[in-house]
């Protein structure tokens, strides 16, 4: 009987956790654009800063253009022929589904060459600890990673209170 409210509170973290997914707007308010000259590595380091963790996704706004999720080596080669994933709707979504690394292009010629290109390492369960909080990022992802330090402070908090069964 003991282990009941253990058991209760891991469910419940694992579904409050599931709903923290964070949706990452790619491009900001420019959304999924060629990067002006000079720029070719804007995505990239906009990737760089923002933690990644399964089941968030990345959302994309474009027009006249499309996204692609690639191999390695289609992304560096900036073409496919058989993507993983197509999308030319102007409005697509994501899904962050497996650990590892995701590679981004435009379908549309020239444009990857130019820049519009992305890789995002996506972090599983078995990540290491996370590294010291950085400034919030605009994309609208800081308030559910908000949420995620608030809930592991209440689960440490409650912890030791359900393993002794008060």
């Amino acid at each position: 009987m003991a282990n009941r409210p253990m058991i209760t509170l891991a469910v419940l973290l694992a579904l409050i956790g599931a709903s923290c997914a964070a949706d990452f707007e790619v491009g900001g308010d420019a959304g999924w654009v060629v990067p002006p000259a000079g720029q070719a590595g804007t995505y990239n380091e906009w990737a760089s800063k923002n933690r990644f963790l399964l089941g968030d996704s990345v959302h994309f706004k474009y027009k006249k253009d499309s996204v692609m999720v690639v191999t390695e080596e289609e992304y560096d080669k900036c073409a496919s022929t058989h993507p993983i994933f197509f999308s030319n709707n102007g409005d697509t979504e994501v899904r962050l589904d497996h650990a590892g690394l995701f590679y981004f292009i435009s379908g549309v010629t020239g444009h990857c060459e130019r820049g519009q290109k992305m890789a995002v390492k996506v972090i599983g369960p078995d990540a290491p600890p996370p590294a010291p909080p950085s400034p919030p990022h605009p994309s609208g992802a800081a308030p559910a990673v908000a949420f995620a330090g608030a809930l592991a402070a209440v689960a440490a908090t409650l912890l030791p209170v359900v393993l002794r069964g008060v």
